[in-house]
């Protein structure tokens, strides 16, 4: 009976022991549908390559802007003043640096030529163009033009403002100015044409002038000028005298017969026989 008591024990723990067993083999088979392995880390010769660095395709605009801040004092102003002129604008260090490239604040010499230029107006923080006569339209214009009845150079005028030029060329084609060059400088000067002072000349007076008959030396009409106490814009006399003189001066001088070498010419450097060739070759 104990034997069989303990048989019965043996069965039990066996078939417990194959449950047990069972229920893990169950368990292990769930868990390994569920598992999903992580990806493995890449390597470092797998990874994609790290994007090339872009160098400025700006390059040829900043040497530019290098040449203009390494040139002279006089070309950096030159930029300006052309753009003052150009726009008649103020503008502040920082926008004539934008708009030029002409770097104000970091160039004392540039800063302090273009603050006493003559040509630039600087008001303590904008710099602006300055001519010489500050006229803004044709009205302005032609009232300055009259108060110099002996004539305003037209190069004092020209930048006045932009459209300067186009209004003198106006005021002469309604008569009210007059254009005339000057024989000295070959400079246009603008006259006033006043009309509050019109002058009609009789048409006697003029046959009378007309029919003046004049000398034909220029020498007799300076010294009837003269007589008038009127005193000739010309001195003919000492013109004649000075051209003669500088026709004398002027001729040309005999040149110098060219010496030879000869049989007769005594030979002080006989061990240059090249210089004595053409001697040589005339004994021949």
């Amino acid at each position: 009976m104990a034997l069989q008591e303990q048989l019965d024990r043996f069965k039990k723990q066996q078939e417990k022991c194959q449950s047990t067993l069972t229920s893990i083999a169950a368990s292990n088979k769930v868990t390994s549908h569920k598992f999903t392995p992580a990806p493995a880390a890449p390597s470092v010769s797998a990874r994609a390559p790290a994007p090339a660095v872009k160098f400025s395709n700006d390059t040829e605009r900043l040497q530019h802007i290098n040449s203009i801040r390494k040139a002279p004092v006089g070309a950096q102003i030159k930029r300006v003043i052309d753009l003052l002129l150009e726009t008649r604008l103020a503008y502040t260090p920082e926008q004539i640096n934008d708009a030029v490239y002409v770097d104000i604040n970091s160039n004392k010499a540039v800063f302090d030529s273009l603050r006493n230029n003559l040509k630039v107006h600087y008001d303590g923080k904008r710099f602006s163009y300055k001519s010489k006569h500050d006229l803004k339209d044709k009205s302005q214009l032609l009232y300055l033009v009259r108060k110099f009845p002996e004539g305003i150079a037209v190069i004092d005028l020209k930048d006045a403002y932009p459209t300067v030029m186009e209004d003198l060329q106006a005021l002469k084609a309604a008569g009210q100015i007059w254009l005339l060059s000057n024989f000295d400088s070959q400079e246009d000067i603008a006259y006033p044409n006043d009309p509050r002072v019109p002058i009609k000349v009789d048409d006697d007076l003029k046959l009378l002038f007309r029919g003046i008959e004049l000398p034909r030396d220029m020498i007799d009409i300076e010294r009837d000028l003269q007589k008038n106490g009127m005193k000739p814009a010309t001195n003919t006399a000492q013109r004649r005298a000075r051209s003669e003189v500088q026709g004398m001066s002027s001729k040309p001088k005999p040149k110098k017969k060219k010496h030879e070498i000869t049989k007769r010419t005594k030979l002080t450097n006989a061990h240059l026989p090249e210089l004595f060739r053409n001697l040589t070759d005339n004994k021949s």
